[in-house]
């Protein structure tokens, strides 16, 4: 596989849609992670649990995931030497608690999961550490019952914070203090116990000034009567940060000293969210697990794509039994296409353990390559057009085939001139075909059409068109051979039948009307110039006009029919041997010239004969350049 593969199969776009079933970031995060398997073991195994998960499904019972969340970021810290905040602590121990859960609920399962449940043997329960948390962190912070010196020094705290309030309570009822507090409150400035007085009367209070306001008409003193019980606030407060740190450390501990496990069981409810999350795509889609095999078979019943909405005209579609290679023809927007990404896609489907929209009898091939070449890869960047584009994707698609690869070719070999993509297609198709590969394809080539009729491995298939309506059905039916309809959409358009008639003799016989205008100039020579009859071969001159077939281009007979039928044609400054079955006459000699007039002129390039006319009249710029040329020769 390849990323363009996924690409153009819209595999990634599938995952999301199973993705959105999960429950976890766990089971979320492992399907980003899952790739086909080309292992026909592996792939039996992922299906089967998405069968089973499907089975618990459909008793109506749910795998209890709720609260089970993504704990992989709070054990990366845990390993790098982090103790754990409250928050953290917390949601291992809900984890922890899920696992529980979900193994109870999977251990109850057997007769309908019995491979699923297994799973669930394996999962450790840690009810001792979760109690530990939960007794020990409360509201997200540490509960005084986490420890009995913890309870003790937040006691002392409480006892030293009431005694604080209770002289600044005093100090505020005081009448002599009256006229210098600006407020009659008791303001907590960092851990600092201050009263609000006015600037003005700063130095008359007793105490230390801790904050200033932002305008300068306030002061906040702590009164020298609580300084002493302040610090030792402040202490016992470093005590208490001294205490949690050690219960965040115990316990971060204790996690730390179960982590094989603990990451054994996030395995495994990885492995269980993302299989039930398969077995709700499965239920949404009316799903079916399969017949697999690795032997390049594929019989797709009634198949549909999961990416399609609306009314979907489903897939009958068979290849690898009688054949290894299907041409595909039909009309454009016929569905040709969506064949190619249905085949391609449920394909990936099952590799990943997807159950697929198909009768019972589908079976699905397990491939160790699938390649594609679909749609227009047009690179502006690389000055690649669309035609060297898929060449470049195909050569690099043969070095990596193998004869256990699946491809899926659209419209092969266009872009081109049509003989030449034709010729190249089917030479492509050929190569492929040795390699062992599985090959689809779609045409618009009569040529590739033909081929596969003639070739015993071969097999076409052509898509369903109604002749009526001029609308596709969007229906595969193989062994059949479909036509671009071009004739028949034309006669609806009311073109002429005569242009329609000879457009099917072209098609038919492949001989074009230029012979027979060909044939009617020959005709009209020979009465001119001769008492043959019309039926009777032209037999070609020196310095006739002539038509090279081949080449659809004017030459002029230089020397005569030989016994094996052949004639010397002067063509574009050559002369080249044609058999007299590729000319046809244009013009004979005899129209073209007088009477006595020297045809071998015709044969020798203009720069020669304007020499030879130099030198008859006496040009001795002419004579100085022969002299010239022959002194060279000799040098």
């Amino acid at each position: 596989m390849n990323k363009k593969t996924f690409e153009k199969l819209q595999y990634n776009e599938l995952k999301e849609i199973v993705k959105s079933y999960c429950i976890s970031g766990l089971g979320k995060n492992m399907i980003e992670k899952l790739k086909p398997s080309s292992n026909i073991t592996v792939v039996r195994n992922r299906l089967n649990e998405t069968t089973e998960a499907r089975a618990i499904l459909d008793t109506g019972s749910q795998a209890p995931f709720l609260g089970v969340s993504n704990i992989e970021n709070i054990i990366q810290n845990l390993e790098k030497g982090v103790i754990l905040d409250p928050n953290g602590l917390l949601s291992i121990a809900d984890f922890l608690r899920g696992c529980r859960k979900v193994k109870r609920f999977m251990l109850d399962k057997t007769f309908f999961a019995p491979v699923l449940a297994s799973y669930a043997n394996s999962m450790s329960e840690f009810k001792g550490l979760e109690d530990e948390i939960n007794l020990s962190i409360k509201g997200n912070s540490i509960d005084a019952n986490a420890s009995k010196q913890l309870k003790k020094i937040r006691q002392s705290i409480h006892l030293t914070e009431e005694k604080i309030k209770e002289r600044l309570d005093k100090f505020l009822k005081n009448g002599t203090n009256k006229k210098y507090i600006q407020e009659f409150l008791v303001v907590k400035k960092g851990e600092r116990y201050t009263i609000p007085i006015k600037a003005s009367y700063k130095n008359q209070v007793s105490g230390s000034i801790v904050e200033v306001s932002s305008r300068g008409s306030t002061v906040f003193i702590e009164p020298n009567t609580v300084t002493k019980l302040n610090v030792e606030l402040a202490s016992l407060k470093a005590e208490e940060a001294v205490e949690e740190y050690q219960i965040l450390a115990t316990l971060s501990g204790m996690i730390l000293e179960n982590l094989p496990e603990i990451k054994i069981n996030m395995e495994l409810i990885s492995q269980y969210d993302m299989g039930f999350a398969k077995a709700k795509f499965s239920k949404q889609i009316d799903g079916i697990e399969p017949k697999l095999n690795d032997h390049g078979y594929i019989k797709l019943a009634s198949a549909k794509h999961p990416l399609l909405a609306g009314e979907i005209v489903p897939l009958d579609f068979e290849i690898g039994k009688e054949n290894r290679s299907l041409i595909i023809t039909g009309p454009n927007a016929g569905g040709k296409t969506i064949v190619l990404k249905t085949v391609g896609l449920l394909t990936l489907a099952v590799m990943s353990g997807f159950h697929i929209h198909a009768e019972k009898e589908t079976e699905v091939a397990i491939f160790e390559n699938i390649y594609v070449d679909i749609g227009d890869d047009q690179s502006i960047e690389n000055a690649l057009s669309t035609f060297s584009s898929h060449m470049k994707n195909i050569s690099e698609i043969m070095r990596m085939s193998n004869n256990n690869t699946l491809l899926l070719f659209d419209e092969i070999g266009s872009g081109t001139e049509p003989n030449e993509g034709a010729a190249l297609a089917i030479s492509i198709l050929e190569e492929f075909y040795h390699m062992g590969c599985i090959t689809v394809a779609t045409t618009h080539y009569g040529e590739i059409k033909r081929f596969s009729e003639l070739h015993a491995d071969f097999m076409n298939a052509a898509m369903q068109f109604n002749s009526e309506t001029l609308e596709p059905l969007y229906k595969l039916m193989i062994g059949e051979s479909g036509e671009s309809n071009a004739l028949w959409i034309s006669k609806k358009m009311n073109v002429p039948d005569n242009v329609l008639t000879r457009a099917q003799a072209y098609i038919d016989k492949k001989k074009y009307d230029l012979e027979l205008v060909n044939e009617d100039k020959i005709r009209k020579s020979k009465s001119k110039h001769s008492n043959k009859t019309m039926e009777e071969e032209y037999e070609y001159k020196k310095g006739d006009r002539v038509k090279l077939l081949e080449h659809d281009e004017l030459g002029i007979v230089y020397k005569e029919m030989d016994y094996a039928r052949n004639i010397v044609v002067f063509y574009n400054g050559e002369f080249i041997e044609v058999n007299v079955k590729r000319l046809a006459l244009d013009i004979a000699a005899s129209e073209l010239y007088p009477q006595g007039y020297d045809l071998d002129t015709l044969f020798i390039d203009h720069h020669t004969r304007k020499m030879q006319h130099d030198i008859e009249r006496g040009s001795k710029k002419a004579l100085r350049k022969i002299q010239k040329e022959i002194r060279k020769n000799r040098d």
